[in-house]
This record gives structure tokens, C-alpha cells and sequence, in this order.
């Protein structure tokens, strides 16, 4: 069983648990999503290995994760839904509620299979519900955590990473500058913890555990095919789901979660360039900054 879905407060079926080997990664969606929705349900759309709906924000998660049946060892992915229709103010509320549920549901998976490493990915009102669940779970209760244009402000993640699992996660933070006008109207729209608060897409706090990789820089998508990683180039100036839904990024997030041993953060952050271009440079180019030329380390 390589694929199975539940909804914020109900069990993780033991079933699931019981046999096989692998890692377990949850998947988080974000804003609009709905389990049982007529037209926005995760689990026949993003969640499901066959999606119902033709859309260009809708690819297949677990498929595109290598999860097929096919191969012995693959894994478990859980699609986890939660209610993120409504408003605006509504969804970034319920995003907080539903990371209680999902660290419920962690902490039971790690009761039930102590040997499965625990991976999470998560896009947009996602990556808040992932920090959320964070910032109440054991030490060593989540291993990485892929945050995809993550809708949440630095200062909430910060106390998500000081907590005892986040001490203990790796966090891969996947910005792209054509999030930014989404970035932008969440920081004017929602209030922040903090003044002058910003999202994630400038201000996730560093740290030895944490990796900011910026998917639509030109150079990191050329230090990631060097290491075998063919990730599409954006198509577009301003798209809130290229994160996942740029052929090749799927697969690169896999191979993250499924050998992180063999792609550590320290390799990454050696070849990677230093610095994020700065905010609204796809809208307009002429804001791109020099980055230092140094020689950089090969993945």
C-alpha cells in the first residue's frame, strides 16, 4: 500500500503501519483545498496517483515522489487534508489548527513504526500546518521537511525551529521570485507576528539544519543538472505552484527524502549560490544584483 489519505482528526489507519519498510512522507496541501470538495478534494487531485481534473496547477505528488506499488522498500505517502476553503484570514487560521492534528498523527506514526524515517512536503498554507505540527512534537520526530512557497512569516518559523524537533529536522525552504507577488500580498493581508515581519520567501532564519534553495535562479538550476537533477526552467513570471509543478521537481524532492545521506545540506549549500535575487526581480530584471563569483563546490 503506497499511497493513503486521511483528513485532519481522524487516525492513521494501523493497517498502513503494520508491514513494510521505507520512508513515510506526508504531504500538506495548501490554500482552497478541501477533503471531499466537489471540485478542490487534494485526495483526487495533487494526492492521487491518477488526478481526476485537468489543470495546470494539478500534478500528481505521490507519483511524481517515485510512490507506484512497483518497487520493494518504496515507502508510505499520506496524503493529509485539511480544510483550507473560505476566506483568506480563515485558511491561515485553520492552517494552525490543522498542524495540531498533524503532529497528533506524527507522533502516532512514530509510536506505531519507530524504525521509518518521517519526511514531510508542503506547499503554500501547507508549510504553516508542517511548522505548526513542528513546534509540538519530540526530538527527531520529522527528519526533512520541504517547505514549497511556504505561506507563513519568519518569525513563527523561527519558534517552530527552536522547538525540540525543529532543533532535530532538516528544512529545505524552495523559494522562487515568481511567488512574490503571493509573498507579497500575504505579508499586506495577514497580520504579522512582528513588525516588519516578512514570509518565507525572505526571511526563513538560517542555521545549520536549514537550506534556502531559490528554484527559478538560473545558476542553481545549473548546479542541480550538474548533479543530475533536470529541473524545467519557469515558464512564467508570476506562478504560485511551479515549486511542484516544473517537470523534474518532484523527482528532486524525492531523492531529498528518500537518501538524504547521499545530498546533505552542507553539499548543497557549498554549491549553491550565497544569495537570493532580491524580491519582484522576474517582474523586473533590472533589480538583479551581481552575486559574487566564486569558485563553488560540486554536488
Amino acid at each position: 500500500m503506497p499511497l493513503i489519505h486521511m483528513t485532519a482528526g481522524e487516525e492513521v489507519p494501523e493497517a498502513a503501519l503494520a508491514d513494510g519498510s521505507g520512508p513515510v512522507i506526508l504531504m500538506v496541501h495548501g490554500f482552497k483545498y478541501a477533503p471531499g470538495h466537489a471540485s478542490e478534494c487534494p485526495h483526487r487531485h495533487i494526492f492521487a496517483l491518477a488526478p481526476e481534473r485537468a489543470c495546470h496547477k494539478v500534478v500528481s505528488w505521490p507519483r511524481g515522489l517515485g510512490f507506484d506499488g512497483r518497487r520493494e522498500g518504496e515507502g508510505l505517502a499520506i496524503g493529509f487534508g485539511w480544510n483550507a476553503r473560505g476566506t483568506l484570514w480563515q485558511a491561515y487560521r485553520e492552517a494552525g489548527r490543522a498542524g495540531a492534528a498533524l503532529a497528533h498523527a506524527i507522533a502516532a506514526i512514530r509510536a506505531r513504526a519507530p524504525h521509518r524515517p518521517v519526511h514531510a512536503i508542503a506547499h503554500s498554507f501547507g508549510a504553516r500546518v508542517v511548522l505548526a505540527a513542528l513546534a509540538r512534537l519530540a526530538p527527531g520526530a520529522l527528519g526533512r521537511v520541504i517547505l514549497l512557497a511556504g505561506a507563513e512569516f519568519g518569525q513563527n518559523a523561527a519558534q517552530a525551529l527552536a522547538s525540540p524537533a525543529g532543533r532535530t529536522a532538516e528544512i529545505v525552504n524552495v523559494t522562487t521570485r515568481e511567488n512574490d507577488l503571493y509573498d507579497f500580498l500575504l505579508e499586506c493581508l495577514i497580520s504579522t507576528p512582528a513588525p516588519g515581519d516578512r514570509s518565507l520567501g525572505l526571511s526563513l532564519p538560517t542555521g545549520g539544519n536549514v537550506l534556502s534553495l531559490q528554484l527559478d535562479d538560473p545558476e542553481t538550476l545549473e548546479v542541480l543538472a550538474r548533479a543530475g537533477f533536470d529541473i524545467a526552467p519557469p515558464a512564467a513570471r508570476v506562478c504560485h505552484w511551479s515549486p511542484y509543478t516544473r517537470p523534474g521537481a518532484l523527482d528532486f524532492y524525492a531523492h531529498l527524502m528518500r537518501a538524504p545521506e547521499r545530498l546533505t545540506l552542507a553539499q548543497l549549500r557549498a554549491a549553491l549560490p550565497e544569495r537570493p535575487a532580491p524580491r519582484w526581480s522576474r517582474l523586473m530584471p533590472d533589480l538583479r544584483l551581481p552575486l559574487p563569483k566564486g569558485r563553488k563546490a560540486s554536488l
